[in-house]
């Protein structure tokens, strides 16, 4: 009984329950952060040069030689003024995620926002820029499309691909539980990230969770959320910190010593156990110094093996060794008979997650967005106008007054067209569009149908809309007032039929139909 008080005592001060880990010895102390007359912030990191990051994007800088391609010059073109931003996905500790476009694109990313004047997060955020920068588009890794600096807010938003899926956490809320061969051939796909991770870049993830593994609708599952990763000179180096969430870290790094790898295996063979059985297999309700306990004391977790299979339960209890030098790396786990048995089983893992969730509630989400952005750009300046040709392809068709029109080009002209008309000789009012009703429903395996019906009113604002999703700096229709019988100049309707594109979160117009009434 004295040494478990005594262990005790040994573990409380690691931990603070109000505020987190103690952030003594997380971080590089010679990282750290300056901010040029030409608003560009200079993060500085010893080991990996400079990253300055403005409005515009992100360029890494180095002065030492290049012939290492990890160490040379990149630059990341993302602009925040090319950024149409909505609401929040959600928020953690040290960040707010919100959904976006990217206008000349008219792809929806993710925007995880942090605010530089606070040294951890700060510091947080230089770990995953230069590791997003070093990975950002492998596979099982989620994918970077940049960063930029807004001065007037203090942040600096990193841009990600958007997950539309959600995170594993969300998948097992609603569903409690994961089949087997769905789970392998997921969780094949995040070793490769992982074994990326470890073998070529040498970075111990160190919060290995559900949450932070996220999938999207085609079913392809990502590892996110490298804020607290940690660089390591080579295979054999280790940690000596004690970062990330305790429910599920490894026994060497709730003991403070020093770890590797297989800190990260022990963390996904959790998460596995999690997802498998829909349970958490330790009791997390006494507080984290108990949970601490059990993980140390108690055998490690086992799935019961008369309800799962003999392949699942060895994969788990080969990640869950108390012994770090005994667990398999992640290249090995590849090899493991739970992940190579289903490699045949030709899992759909797109149709597994879009029977997960809503998909009429999702596709309203997509569908607000996007109708939302093509009228902004509508209503918007010639510059934001000219993006409109990409919304298009060869293939597309638009149909007005009788006449249809085929591909980009002519389909821009006649739109250009009406715009022109539209827009009359009313500086500084024209005519702007309030967007009263959007229907939607899905069309083909991915596209969607949209349907929009509102009027035309004089007006100084971009688009006002009812109902729905709203973008950032947009006018709520019911804050107003508007007196639309007065002020209305006419109506339409307009039919769009949204296809995805070449790559994840762009959409096109493959057909258009406008309809306008006095």
């Amino acid at each position: 009984m004295a040494g478990l008080e005594e262990l005790k005592k040994k573990l409380t001060p690691l931990f603070d329950a109000e505020k987190g880990f103690s952030s003594g010895s997380t971080l590089d102390p010679c990282d750290s952060y300056t901010l040029s007359d030409s608003r560009t912030v200079n993060l500085l990191s010893r080991s990996y040069g400079v990253y300055n990051i403005n409005e515009l994007g992100l360029q890494k800088c180095t002065s030492w030689p290049t012939d290492d391609l990890d160490h040379g010059e990149k630059t990341y073109k993302c602009a925040s003024h090319e950024m149409r931003i909505f609401g929040a996905i959600g928020s953690g500790a040290s960040s707010v995620v919100q959904r976006a476009i990217h206008i000349p694109t008219h792809r929806i990313l993710a925007l995880k926002k942090i605010n530089i004047f606070e040294k951890e997060k700060r510091e947080q955020l230089l770990t995953e820029i230069r590791t997003l920068c070093e990975a950002p588009c492998y596979q099982g890794l989620v994918e970077f499309h940049g960063a930029f600096y807004t001065p007037d807010s203090g942040q600096i938003s990193i841009a990600l691909e958007y997950m539309d899926g959600g995170s594993l956490a969300d998948v097992i809320r609603v569903r409690k539980c994961i089949p087997e061969p769905v789970l392998s051939s997921m969780f094949q796909k995040l070793l490769h990230g992982l074994s990326y991770l470890h073998g070529v870049r040498h970075l111990v993830h160190r919060d290995i969770k559900p949450a932070n593994l996220l999938v999207n609708l085609k079913g392809e599952p990502k590892i996110t959320d490298f804020g607290i990763s940690a660089g390591l000179e080579n295979s054999m180096a280790m940690c000596a910190t004690f970062v990330g969430t305790v429910t599920y870290m490894s026994p060497e790094r709730i003991r403070n010593e020093s770890y590797s790898y297989p800190a990260d295996i022990w963390s996904l063979g959790l998460a596995l156990f999690e997802c498998g059985t829909g349970e958490f297999p330790y009791s997390a309700n006494e507080g984290p110094v108990n949970l601490m306990l059990q993980i140390l004391d108690d055998p490690s977790p086992s799935p019961p093996n008369h309800v799962f299979s003999p392949d699942f339960c060895s994969f788990i209890d080969a990640c869950l060794k108390k012994d770090a030098d005994s667990r398999p790396t992640a290249e090995q786990l590849l090899s493991h008979p739970f992940i190579t048995n289903y490699e045949d089983a030709m899992v759909d893992l797109g149709a597994f997650v879009r029977s997960v969730f809503d998909p009429t509630q999702r596709m309203k989400d997509l569908a607000d967005m996007l109708t939302i952005h093509y009228y902004l750009l509508f209503d918007g300046p010639d510059e934001l106008w000219q993006h409109t040709r990409t919304f298009y392809n060869e293939r597309s068709t638009f149909s007005f007054s009788g006449k249809d029109y085929v591909g980009p080009n002519d389909i821009f002209a006649s739109l250009s067209n009406i715009r022109s008309t539209l827009a009359g000789e009313w500086p500084p009012e024209k005519l702007v569009h309030v967007v009263e009703k959007v229907q939607c429903r899905v069309h083909g395996r991915d596209g969607v149908a949209i349907r929009v019906s509102g009027s035309f009113i004089v007006g100084n604002q971009f688009l006002v809309c009812g109902d729905g999703v709203q973008a950032e700096g947009l006018p709520n229709f019911k804050d107003l007032s508007i007196d639309m019988s007065r002020r209305r100049m006419g109506t339409f309707q307009e039919q769009f039929i949204m296809e995805p594109g070449n790559v994840i979160g762009r959409y096109v117009i493959a057909g258009q139909e406008l309809y306008i009434m006095q």
